[in-house]
């Protein structure tokens, strides 16, 4: 029976870019990117009853998810728009409790108002200001 056939799942970062995006649809895909990535990054921060191999195929996911994002993020090149994406990467890394590449990432946003909205929402990046 084809209901019980499990194929691979299909994630939107797994999808091949056909042509070269520019800033605007960069970010849209980084946006499209974390929204779609917050339940695995949830998932992988929460000490719930799943059994490992589930837990790691959650991982594996976030990761994917979050390399893509910041692979992308790196070919912006309007600097606002860069930092608004790079926003994103880091609440996805923070839905994660990935603290630590989180503040990698929080140190290479510039604008003083993106940096503010981030704090706002994780104080915890706080002694992190430049």
């Amino acid at each position: 029976m084809s209901w019980f056939s499990k194929a691979k799942r299909k994630d939107i970062w797994d999808d091949p870019v056909a042509q070269p995006l520019g800033d605007i649809e960069a970010a849209q895909r980084i946006r499209a990117i974390c929204r779609d990535a917050a339940g695995c990054a949830e998932a992988v921060s929460s000490a719930d009853i799943r059994s490992p191999e589930k837990q790691q195929i959650e991982r594996d996911r976030y990761e994917r998810a979050a390399k893509v994002a910041m692979k992308t993020a790196m070919r912006i090149s309007d600097e606002l728009v860069r930092d608004s994406a790079v926003r994103e990467i880091v609440c996805l890394c923070m839905k994660a409790n990935n603290v630590k590449t989180g503040r990698a990432l929080f140190r290479a946003i510039h604008a003083n108002s993106i940096k503010a909205e981030v704090l706002k929402e994780h104080p915890t990046l706080e002694g992190e200001q430049a």
